[in-house]
């Protein structure tokens, strides 16, 4: 599973890891994705998303519709 969000469109950030000795070693910090599914009355069936937190708060706010009207607006398939 691709570690992006399909509504914020955040994916994973790289840097160093830092040992006690000061060492750096190249890491990855993931995004908190979660697979969710939610009924969008809009289109009569349920959809699922791979979202991060936020994107799950963004979807809180707007509401649904909203926001899957413009995730095929974008061309995103749900």
């Amino acid at each position: 599973m691709a570690a992006r969000c399909q509504v914020t469109g955040v994916g994973p950030q790289f840097g160093n890891s830092i040992s006690h000795s000061h060492r750096r070693t190249k890491r990855r910090f993931d995004p908190n994705i979660q697979k969710k599914r939610y009924w969008v009355p809009s289109l009569g069936r349920n959809v699922t998303l791979t979202l991060s937190v936020k994107g799950i708060k963004t979807i809180d706010v707007r509401g649904i519709d909203v926001v899957v009207a413009e995730l095929i607006e974008k061309g995103e398939k749900l």
